[in-house]
């Protein structure tokens, strides 16, 4: 299919909402089907806070990444119960944006949904409690790249007590570059930023500092966890974070996802290489338009849509 190629990929954290993914389960059974698995491998009534809120609850890390991976599989099952094919028959590659490699990978049959959502349970509860709360923080910046963006970092390290953690979280392209690490570090980032051209820096309402190397202890936890799970081979490869290249090994999979915890997001890199492979059509699946619209950013010439509702479920098999 060079040139012709489609890829499905899944958002991150920060893409939810209250109420997401409900009108797909009242819509397809096999959408509902995927929310009671979920509520089962949690051992609670998770797709009532998904649905209801409160909202302070569903934003909590260990709550708020099996919910979106819970939605994207929701609109998953719902596209090849519509369609009658197979993720092999509707797609020819998977990424997930942090999180969202977890749900690629469910999408891809790689990892089950029950085991999905209890492994990123443990991946949110590992990461609220690998630094304590207040000492990291992450700084999003605007009308960047990532040459400014590591100079910036590298500038802000030097602190009054000796160097701190401020690294590369998120190379997201279109221009947006995420740092991550100890909040002094942080402050020095939104300091500088306007010194080193950046067009807007903002700190972002975030728990931890995701994917630095202060993760170290989650890292260590989700190896523990990773070497216990049996995964399958991809139906389709998946576009590791880490890596940004095609993946189909489980031992590389279940590598690359330990790696992930302190590594950098790739996405930039992740989309250039679809691009580089023949894919001229991404669908973002499940909450939010956070990735389609940062796949036009980085190449105009992919088509990229995002597919979270019943309509836009009905629009996507009516086109195949």
């Amino acid at each position: 299919m060079a040139g012709t190629a489609r890829a499905f990929v899944f958002p991150g954290q920060g893409s939810q909402t209250i109420g997401m993914g409900k009108d797909l389960a009242d819509a397809y059974p096999a959408a509902a089907q995927v929310f009671e698995q979920v509520d089962t491998a949690l051992g609670e009534a998770f797709s009532k806070l998904i649905f209801e809120g409160p909202e302070d609850r569903l934003t909590l890390t260990a709550n708020a990444q099996p919910a979106l991976m819970a939605v994207s599989l929701a609109a998953v099952r719902a596209i090849e119960a519509e369609s009658g094919k197979t993720i092999a028959d509707l797609c020819d590659f998977v990424a997930g944006h942090s999180l969202g490699e977890y749900s690629a990978l469910a999408a891809a049959g790689t990892l089950d949904i029950a085991t999905a959502a209890r492994l990123l349970r443990l991946r949110g509860e590992a990461m609220q409690k690998a630094v304590p709360v207040g000492e990291g923080a992450m700084a999003a910046l605007v009308g960047t790249d990532l040459e400014t963006a590591e100079k910036i970092a590298a500038a802000a390290r030097p602190g009054p007590d000796g160097d701190q953690v401020c690294d590369i979280a998120n190379d997201n392209g279109g221009g947006q570059v995420v740092l991550s690490g100890h909040a002094a570090a942080i402050e020095r980032v939104l300091a500088l930023a306007s010194e080193y051209g950046v067009r807007r820096a903002l700190k972002l309402p975030v728990s931890a500092p995701f994917h630095c190397s202060l993760m170290a202890p989650a890292a260590d936890v989700m190896a523990d966890a990773l070497a216990g799970t049996d995964l399958r081979a991809p139906l389709v490869p998946l576009i590791a974070n880490v890596a940004a290249t095609p993946c189909d090994d489980r031992d590389d999979i279940r590598r690359q996802l330990v790696e992930q915890v302190t590594g950098r997001v790739r996405w930039r890199e992740s989309m250039e290489s679809l691009g580089g492979l023949g894919v001229t059509t991404v669908a973002e699946i499940g909450a939010g338009k956070v990735l389609s619209g940062i796949v036009k950013r980085i190449d105009k010439s992919i088509e990229a849509h995002a597919i979270n509702t019943p309509a836009d479920v009905a629009g996507f098999v009516a086109a195949l």
